[in-house]
């Protein structure tokens, strides 16, 4: 699932994942977590509570360290992971591989460059390695590419193809349209979405934002509550040679009386 953004997001989750359970059994979940603690970072209490809802593995992006107290846990919860590209000094690691199910399961996490503004590794020049490690032990792996620009991610999606079974991107909010089964055999999606408030900028209030950018003026950004709704896909690997062979994304209504979105 895409971006969780704050109370709002979580409880999506929370409301979610049985329906995704009943209609697609799947082995494993995993969400971008980096907007769960109000909309900025991850808490060792906001990550346990994710995981409580079933969530196998949390991935996270640039405001990985917006809550300090995220850092020292990183040591204690394996599960958490940070972009991959972070300079090797930072605390966690970029993935990790989880089992369940008689399965054994690769996720990887990458911070994109173009327009973040992050100071990171190139991620076409880093990632091939590892992800050679990573087939060594599974050929079932996600990769989590937290991006802005499109043209960016279709490019990892493209590099990436027969290498993983799965590039998805997160980090706009914005569920594209052009979910896919590459040539080599990965699924792509240019991004998931979020999990939150939809009646909304992204997450946050309309009002607010939209006197941001009338004024150019700083303006405290609220959290909105209304058109909860998750965000996401949901992917059939082969797992024998983690080649996939379904995609689907999904967009989940929680609190509305409107049918569900689901693509």
């Amino acid at each position: 699932m895409g971006d969780v953004v704050g109370e709002p997001g979580r409880e999506a989750v929370k409301a979610v994942v049985p329906r995704l359970k009943e209609r697609y059994g799947p082995d494993f979940y995993v969400v971008n977590g980096e907007n769960s603690a109000g909309g900025n970072g991850l808490t060792p209490r906001l990550a346990y509570e994710l995981m409580r809802y079933k969530i196998d593995v949390i991935t996270l992006g640039d405001h990985t360290w917006d809550q300090r107290e995220i850092i020292p846990f990183f040591e204690e919860e394996p599960r958490v992971i940070r972009p991959m590209n972070f300079p090797a000094s930072c605390p966690g690691k970029g993935h990790v591989v989880v089992q369940g199910n008689g399965l054994k399961f690769g996720v990887v996490n990458a911070l994109g460059r173009t327009f973040m503004g992050s100071a990171v590794d190139n991620p076409f020049l880093v990632l091939e390695e590892l992800i050679e490690e990573l087939r060594e032990e599974t050929p079932m792996i996600l990769v989590d590419f937290h991006a802005e620009a499109t043209s960016e991610k279709i490019a990892m999606g493209r590099y990436l193809d027969g290498k993983v079974s799965c590039v998805v991107g997160t980090h706009t909010h914005v569920q594209t349209a052009d979910d896919t089964i590459l040539p080599g055999g990965t699924a792509y999606l240019t991004d998931a979405g979020f999990c939150g408030a939809h009646d909304s900028v992204i997450g946050r209030e309309v009002e607010a934002i939209i006197e941001r950018n009338q004024t150019s003026m700083p303006v405290r950004m609220k959290l909105a509550k209304k058109g909860v709704q998750a965000d996401g896909i949901f992917v059939e690997v082969d797992d024998a040679t983690g080649k996939a062979v379904r995609i689907e994304r999904f967009q989940e209504k929680v609190n509305s009386d409107e049918p569900n979105s689901l693509y």
